[in-house]
């Protein structure tokens, strides 16, 4: 069900592309994205820091993209999403001594401190792995190309959170192992 929330603003508006523009599309990914942040508010009662910062940045560029009538605004708006979060994350853990994912994810995940450690060094390389290959494909490629990768990069996420998961599989404590039958 998350999935399919996180996913929608993009489905739509690839779709919204394919039948009209970049600025038809434009417009609806940030209805869907303001939709988006409702449906995840009702069922949380919260928004996650990453799901403002989504927002607010959907709702800039795309405004910029539609009232200057440049699409390079929102084509550049994941590279600036994906190169703002490296730069915290890392900041944060270099810099402040803080390991923000550990904080933000620590009270669902018991993973020693080198674990924490490793996978914010992990995530900070893929932020700025998809923050270059976004920037590499709204550069020099067409729009219509660009707006296929949103759509089929979505494999880059998949493949990052499964090795993650696989990952951190090996250091989950069995909740199970003290119980009898």
């Amino acid at each position: 069900m998350r999935f399919l929330i996180d996913f929608f603003p993009i489905a739509l508006f690839v779709a919204a592309y394919k039948m009209a523009d970049i600025y038809t599309a434009t417009a609806v990914l940030m209805a869907a994205t303001v939709v988006q942040t409702g449906i995840i508010y009702a069922l949380d009662r919260k928004l996650q820091t990453l799901h403002k910062v989504t927002l607010v940045l959907v709702l800039v560029f795309g405004a910029l993209t539609l009232f200057l009538q440049d699409e390079r605004f929102i084509k550049w708006k994941p590279t600036v999403l994906y190169a703002s979060m490296a730069i915290v994350l890392a900041a944060a853990l270099w810099i402040w001594k803080k390991n923000f994912l550990q904080i933000l994810l620590g009270s669902q995940l018991t993973l020693p401190a080198p674990v924490w450690s490793r996978l914010t060094v992990a995530w900070v390389g893929y932020f700025l792995f998809m923050a270059g290959i976004n920037a590499y494909v709204a550069a020099y490629y067409s729009t219509e190309d660009w707006v296929n990768f949103k759509l089929w990069g979505y494999v880059f996420p998949v493949i990052f959170i499964v090795g993650q998961g696989l990952y951190i599989a090996r250091y989950m404590k069995d909740d199970t192992a003290g119980k009898q039958p």
